[in-house]
């Protein structure tokens, strides 16, 4: 039987100075005002419309996430709009994170204390790398220098929570060189480092224009080397590209990789919703124009689909599995309503490929990666095709 998970809320904001030459995700270029007002006014028109068909409208909202696109283009006046009007109708938790994505360049950092004050309270700058020559490669419009004042300027602002985006596999770079970057990450002492590596995803610059990359052997030098780096350093990894020290690991994210639900709005966003009642997970997805996102009055869906029993076990084990500690077989029951026992022989064969293993605790039965099965994840999830 399916259980009602945490509530969880992202928000996107679908513009950038300039579209990265990696990037994949719905962000358009504008070098043009925004239509910040019309926006936000749509967001708060799609929040009501999802808001509307929430079955417990009673729920605490547990964390958000304002992504995109570069979401530090808009104003804290137009955040603190927002977050405002959503909690005169959703309960937030009293210790609701609430996360906002912003690039490091001058334009954006003035608007740092202003988030803060509408409610933010942890920041999440894409730093990508502090080598200037590197960030050029990759298309970014900010340099070491902007870096390194960011974070200091977002500490000032009062972000006790603050996560770094790092890169590396970037087009030929050396082992040195990435680790150079990573301790130059680590000695800003933030609570959160995202460090994940460079992959190209079709429908970017990149695909049609593929970069030097560094060889397979470099890049599990690298992996093995700042992994070790990083636990040196206090940062324990709890997710595949995730490290966090002081128990800082990201509520958002965590949701999303335990199968939890979420809200989405803004162009493009994605959302889960489970339907205890009727027994169905439900997937939707935004109309992606921003233009168009805003002249929709009321539905802003442009995909609604329910997730099938045959399609739950695979879904969260993409997710769940992400993690280091892997999953509780209650947990797999309650968010999939699916009997553990149905995929217990899969499992059973990725731990006889060492590639999985079981352990029981105070908390329950769990099930997760061993540490070759976490680097050949892909091959673990083909069992369960």
């Amino acid at each position: 039987m399916l259980e009602k998970p945490p509530l969880s809320l992202y928000i996107h904001v679908p513009w950038c100075v300039r579209k990265c030459p990696y990037c994949d995700f719905n962000s358009h270029e504008s070098n043009k005002p925004l239509p910040e007002k019309e926006y936000i006014a749509a967001l708060y028109s799609d929040f009501l419309y999802e808001f509307s068909k929430l079955p417990d409208q009673e729920i605490e909202l547990q964390s958000i996430f304002i992504g995109g696109g570069t979401p530090s283009l808009l104003t804290g006046d137009s955040y603190r709009f927002l977050l405002d009007s959503i909690k005169s109708h959703l309960h937030f938790s009293n210790d609701i994170e609430i996360t906002l994505e912003a690039n490091p360049s001058s334009s954006d950092i003035r608007h740092f204390s202003a988030y803060r004050e509408a409610g933010v309270n942890r920041l999440s700058l894409g730093i990508q790398s502090f080598d200037d020559k590197k960030l050029k490669k990759l298309g970014r419009i900010h340099d070491k220098e902007q870096s390194v004042d960011a974070i200091k300027i977002a500490k000032q602002a009062g972000f006790r929570n603050l996560n770094l985006d790092l890169m590396h596999g970037l087009p030929e770079q050396n082992t040195e060189e990435a680790l150079k970057d990573l301790q130059l990450a680590i000695d800003t002492k933030p609570n959160h480092i995202s460090w994940y590596q460079l992959t190209i995803e079709p429908n970017t610059f990149f695909y049609s224009h593929t970069p030097v990359l560094p060889s397979e052997k470099k890049l599990i030098a690298i992996q093995e080397n700042g992994s070790a780096l990083l636990e040196a350093n206090g940062y324990t990894q709890y997710e595949i590209s995730a490290f966090a020290t002081d128990d800082k690991n990201s509520l958002h994210n965590c949701n999303y990789w335990s199968f939890g639900d979420y809200i989405g709005i803004g162009a493009g966003a994605h959302g889960k919703l489970t339907s205890v009642n009727e027994q169905k997970i439900i997937r939707t997805r935004k109309v992606r124009q921003p233009d168009e996102y805003i002249k929709r009055a009321k539905n802003r869906d442009a995909e609604i689909k329910e997730v099938s029993t045959e399609e739950r076990a695979l879904e969260f084990l993409m997710n769940a599995l992400r993690f280091k500690a892997g999953f509780s077989k209650e947990l797999f029951e309650k968010r999939t309503g699916i009997p553990f026992i149905d995929i217990s022989h899969k499992v059973l064969t990725q731990i006889e490929k060492g590639l999985m293993y079981r352990k029981i605790t105070e908390k329950g039965e769990f099930y997760a990666t061993t540490q070759k099965g976490y680097r050949f994840l892909n091959s673990v999830l083909e069992e369960f095709l």
